[in-house]
């Protein structure tokens, strides 16, 4: 299919395929905002998943601790619930 006639979503699906991004990554790169974006990520694993494929999320992370166990694997938390950094990485979405 023609690059100009290909949706969101599959523009979503093609770069997670390609290396693991963040939703920000994928809002900056397809001129969208991250909830836009998270939201269509929702669609693509739905869509993956009825195709053989699997959308992986490597969990939030602290810069300061390297706490990982955060309950919403979605959404970048605003800071740490060990040791209170506000210094925690986004959630990276890749295909398997």
């Amino acid at each position: 299919m023609d690059e100009q006639h290909r949706t969101t979503r599959e523009h979503i699906a093609d770069r997670i395929r390609e290396e693991p991004l963040s939703p920000s990554t994928l809002a900056r790169e397809l001129g969208l905002q991250t909830e836009t974006v998270l939201s269509h990520l929702e669609h693509v694993a739905q869509s993956l998943e009825g195709a053989g494929e699997s959308v992986l999320v490597a969990p939030p992370e602290c810069q300061e601790c390297g706490f990982d166990g955060f309950d919403d694997l979605i959404n970048r938390p605003s800071r740490c619930p060990e040791c209170k950094s506000e210094a925690v990485d986004e959630p990276l979405f890749t295909v398997e």
